[in-house]
C-alpha cells in the first residue's frame, strides 16, 4: 500500500502537466441558413476563444462573409456542412451576410457577431 501510494505522489506531478498542456476542443456553434435568414441570427463570442461555425442550409445554397473578422464561407449546400475555424482578436459587433446569391431577399441575410473580453 505504502509503494502504491509514493509511486501516486511520484507520478502525480507528470499526470497533471499532462493535463494542462491538453489543449481545448474549439467551441463548435451551429448555424443554420435559409432563405433569409441564419438561425441563431446573433452569437457571442469571446476575445481569443477558438470557434468553429459549422454551417448547415435548409434550402438552397448559400454562403457567408464577415470581412471584419476574416470569415469566409463558400458554397454551405443543402445537406452538407461548411465549417469555418477562427479566433476572434478584437471586441465589438461585426455583421455577416449571405455570400451566395439565393434569391430576391438575399442582401437582407445577416448574422450580427459579437465579440466580448
Amino acid at each position: 500500500m505504502r509503494k502504491n501510494l509514493r509511486l501516486f505522489w511520484a507520478l502525480l506531478p507528470f499526470v497533471a502537466s499532462i493535463a494542462m498542456a491538453v489543449p481545448e476542443a474549439p467551441r463548435r456553434i451551429d448555424i443554420t441558413a435559409k432563405r433569409f435568414s441564419y438561425t441563431p441570427d446573433k452569437i457571442i463570442l469571446k476575445k481569443d476563444e477558438p470557434v468553429v461555425l459549422v454551417f448547415h442550409s435548409e434550402d438552397v445554397t448559400h454562403g457567408f462573409t464577415a470581412p471584419d473578422l476574416n470569415i469566409k464561407a463558400d458554397d454551405i449546400k443543402k445537406d452538407k456542412e461548411s465549417e469555418v475555424s477562427f479566433t476572434p482578436t478584437q471586441p465589438g459587433h461585426f455583421v455577416g451576410k449571405c455570400a451566395h446569391l439565393c434569391g430576391k431577399d438575399h442582401g437582407s441575410m445577416t448574422l450580427q457577431i459579437d465579440v466580448v473580453n
